[in-house]
C-alpha cells in the first residue's frame, strides 16, 4: 500500500505538467479562435472587405475537375444534417443503451443541440447571402457562419477528444485523430470549392465551434464539480456502480 502511494506521489509532477500543458493549449486555441472571429466580423461586416474570399475562389477555380467535384460532394455530405443527425443519434444511443451513462448522454446532447441552435441564430444575426456563383446548384439559407464547418467540427471534434482519451496505442490514436482532423478540414474546403460558402464563412464556423464547445465544456465541468460536492460520501454504492461523475471525483 505504501509503495503504491509513493509511486503515485512520484508521478504527480508529470501529471500536473501534462494537465498544465493541456490547459495552456486549450486557452491558446480559444484565444486564437476568439481573436480570429473579431477580425473576420470586422473585415466582412464593417470594412466590407472581400479580397481574401475572392482570392480563395480564384485559386480553387484553377483546380476544378469532375473527379475532384465528386470527392468534394462526398466530403460536404459528411458535414450535412443527413449525416450528422443520424451520427449524433447513434452516439446518444450508445451512451443510453450500451454504456448506460446518463451524464455523458446529457453532456453530448447539450453540446450538439446548443451548437445547432447557436448556428441558426448566428446565421439570422449576420444575415450574409450566399455566393452568387455556385458550382453546381443554388443552396437555400444564409452564408455566415458555415453550418457545415460549425457542426462538423463539433461532431468530429467530439470524436477526436474521445479518441485522445480512449485509445492507448499511440500510433493508432494519432492516426485516427489525423484522419478525423483531415475530414473536418475537407468538409470546409468542399463548401468553398462548391461555391456555396465563402472561405471566411468556413473559418468563422470553425472559430465559433471552438469558442462554443470550450465554453460549454467549462460550464458543464462547473456543474460536475457542484453536483459532486452535493453527493453524500456515505452512499452505499461501490465505485463501479456509481454515476460516472462519482468515478471522476472518487
Amino acid at each position: 500500500m505504501l509503495s503504491k502511494f509513493k509511486h503515485r506521489v512520484k508521478k504527480m509532477p508529470e501529471a500536473i505538467a501534462l494537465i498544465s500543458a493541456e490547459i495552456v493549449i486549450v486557452f491558446l486555441v480559444f484565444f486564437i479562435a476568439l481573436t480570429s472571429l473579431v477580425f473576420l466580423i470586422e473585415e466582412i461586416f464593417y470594412d466590407k472587405e472581400n479580397n481574401f474570399d475572392d482570392q480563395v475562389f480564384n485559386f480553387l477555380s484553377h483546380h476544378i475537375s469532375h473527379s475532384l467535384t465528386y470527392i468534394m460532394q462526398a466530403f460536404t455530405f459528411l458535414g450535412s444534417q443527413f449525416f450528422l443527425v443520424p451520427a449524433w443519434l447513434l452516439v446518444f444511443a450508445y451512451y443510453i443503451f450500451i454504456k448506460k451513462d446518463s451524464w455523458n448522454f446529457i453532456k453530448t446532447a447539450i453540446i450538439a443541440t446548443s451548437n445547432m441552435l447557436l448556428m441558426f441564430g448566428l446565421k439570422l444575426l449576420f444575415n450574409r447571402p450566399r455566393p452568387m456563383i455556385p458550382l453546381l446548384k443554388e443552396v437555400p439559407g444564409l452564408s455566415f457562419p458555415s453550418g457545415h464547418a460549425f457542426m462538423s467540427l463539433t461532431f468530429f471534434g467530439f470524436l477526436i477528444y474521445k479518441t485522445y482519451v480512449g485509445i492507448k496505442n499511440a500510433w493508432l490514436k494519432w492516426s485516427v485523430i489525423a484522419l478525423l482532423f483531415f475530414t473536418v478540414i475537407m468538409v470546409g474546403v468542399s463548401r468553398v470549392y462548391l461555391r456555396v460558402h465563402y472561405a471566411s464563412d468556413v473559418l468563422a464556423g470553425y472559430c465559433f465551434a471552438i469558442v462554443s464547445v470550450t465554453i460549454l465544456l467549462w460550464l458543464l465541468r462547473k456543474v460536475e464539480k457542484y453536483n459532486a460536492r452535493k453527493i453524500p460520501y456515505h452512499l452505499n454504492v461501490t465505485k463501479n456502480e456509481a454515476d460516472p461523475l462519482l468515478r471522476k471525483v472518487g
